[in-house]
């Protein structure tokens, strides 16, 4: 029987579980020098030394950060709705509004004319997704943000090292959140980085992870417990040795991908981008979901498919955008397909990958 190929792997070997033991054994397990040591090594390696600090999830970096930030009730911040949920929720989540916008259709981001329509009296800031590993189109988006004396902030979860005209992303807004989730391009376990722009916003992001306090039993402002552990630090420690390797190996996936695929429509790069390749994303214009499920069943190749209902169009999300139409976000919705990409595929792996792809989309599913 052929091998399943899987859509991701999550890597973990025996310097993970080394550290996570050393930790354990030193009887700190909480946040801690770990914890510390995680913030600044990730700082030097992706962010030119700009601040970060650790949270528990991806989601509560955001959420920080727009805290951080001074987003709040009466606010509006415009956002992607082709991304995961937690973009739109975590501007819910501060009171305020998130207004979505439509992407533009060769990197799945935020089309910058769509935002420069969004904005109201109550724009607060923008917060642009870098999609499957591409960064967005920060140049234009700041030049709006600076036009309207508003903020800019990054969803980076997916964008490890991804970097526009050699600034890498994370490093152009007020803020950037980095996911550690077990799928991406590194993990701690579970986790976030929150990439901050001045000491005001780093020491904000601390307090609020951490219960409002900066020293124990001195509450300053109504916080949380998002903290990172020191074991979920060991690994992401570990691990950030590793992802420059795992990066580059994704890169060279993708250029075999996109020299042999025929058939989809493969994902272009932005010039002077550098996409890490979180996903690697395609297009099948006729019947997407039958193509899936002949690429599982016939021949043994995984995928998945980011984002099947746009964030507008969600129940828990859709009354913030009551009719609201976004064609580029529909289309993009019911075309994509992303392939493994992973680091962990073999050449036998990539070439039954394009074989299968090639063969389905020669079909027509």
């Amino acid at each position: 029987m052929t091998e399943f190929i899987p859509p991701a792997k999550p890597i973990i070997g025996d310097e993970e579980r080394e550290a996570v033991d050393r930790v354990l054994r030193s009887g700190m397990v909480a946040q801690g020098p770990e914890v510390a040591a995680f913030e600044q090594e990730f700082s030097a390696h992706f962010l030119s030394g700009r601040a970060a600090v650790a949270v528990n999830s991806g989601t509560s970096g955001l959420h920080l950060g727009l805290l951080a930030s001074g987003v709040g009730p009466g606010d509006e911040v415009i956002v992607p709705s082709f991304t995961f949920a937690a973009t739109g929720n975590s501007v819910a989540l501060t009171g305020a509004t998130p207004v979505f916008a439509d992407i533009e259709a060769e990197n799945f981001t935020l089309d910058p004319a769509a935002v420069e329509a969004a904005i109201t009296p109550k724009t607060k800031g923008i917060m642009p997704v870098h999609l499957y590993g591409h960064p967005a189109h920060m140049r234009e988006l700041a030049a709006i943000a600076d036009k309207h004396g508003i903020a800019l902030y990054e969803d980076a979860a997916q964008a490890h090292g991804a970097s526009l005209n050699g600034q890498a992303v994370g490093t152009f807004g007020q803020f950037g959140m980095f996911s550690l989730y077990p799928t991406k391009n590194m993990t701690s376990g579970e986790g976030g980085m929150v990439a901050v722009a001045d000491a005001a916003t780093e020491r904000m992001v601390k307090l609020l992870r951490s219960q409002g306090m900066e020293r124990q039993y001195e509450n300053e402002v109504v916080g949380f417990n998002n903290r990172m552990t020191d074991i979920h630090a060991a690994i992401g420690r570990v691990q950030l040795t590793k992802v420059d390797g795992w990066t580059e190996t994704r890169r060279r996936n993708a250029a075999f991908l996109d020299a042999n695929l025929s058939g989809v429509v493969v994902p272009p790069v932005a010039e002077g981008a550098v996409h890490v390749y979180h996903q690697y994303t395609v297009r099948v214009p006729e019947d997407r979901d039958g193509f899936v499920r002949a690429l599982k069943e016939e021949h043994g190749v995984g995928s998945g498919v980011y984002y099947p209902i746009p964030n507008h169009r969600l129940p828990s999300l859709t009354h913030f955008a009551p009719g609201l139409e976004l064609p580029e976000t529909e289309k993009a919705a019911a075309e994509v397909v992303s392939l493994p990409v992973h680091p962990s595929l073999s050449q036998d792996d990539l070439d039954r990958i394009v074989a299968a792809v090639n063969t389905v989309a020669q079909a027509g599913a």
